[in-house]
């Protein structure tokens, strides 16, 4: 009798590394590049759904290709891959982080940060410079239009509600 994708996907959750690496071996027919137990579970429960559901639609795989062709990351973390697979040391593979353009906590350029106070709606718009804009006026930090606005001096992230105190406190 045939599993049903649910008791395979059970089956999985209950292997430990060395079953989910010669898993994914039968199923990939390659040795996995990562011993990573949840990264192998998930990959090969979405392989069995995959196959189950009858997978993306070759429109989605390629636009997926177009996107991907053009970034110079991917051709790294491949190299990288290769040149770890091929046994070389890690002092000869190249190793890189991605380090986000802005402050996380902010909206994107040009998004929009809306505070009530004191029965007033202020509205600060993030410029692309990585300056703010409030009322017609442009400022660099939060914590200036904070000042200008309360009178003193206050942290500009938590003014906005963008951050939290350490201890939970607003």
């Amino acid at each position: 009798m045939k599993k049903t994708l649910r008791d395979q996907i059970a089956e999985l959750a209950a292997m430990n590394v060395p079953a989910l690496r010669e898993e994914h071996r039968k199923l990939f027919g390659e040795e996995p590049v990562s011993s990573h137990r949840q990264f192998l579970f998930r990959k090969i429960a979405w392989r069995l759904q995959a196959d189950h559901e009858g997978g993306l639609p070759e429109s989605a795989r390629e636009l997926a290709r177009g996107i991907a062709r053009d970034t110079p990351l991917r051709t790294r973390v491949v190299t990288n891959a290769e040149k770890r697979r091929a046994g070389l040391p890690t002092e000869q593979t190249a190793v890189t982080t991605i380090c986000p353009g802005h402050d996380s906590r902010l909206p994107m350029p040009g998004g929009l940060i809306v505070k009530q106070f004191k029965g007033e709606t202020i509205v600060v718009k993030v410029l692309d410079d990585g300056r703010f804009e409030y009322d017609d006026q442009r400022y660099k930090s939060l914590s200036a239009i904070a000042q200008e606005i309360t009178g003193t001096k206050w942290n500009g992230l938590l003014f906005f509600g963008l951050t939290e105190k350490k201890n939970g406190r607003r």
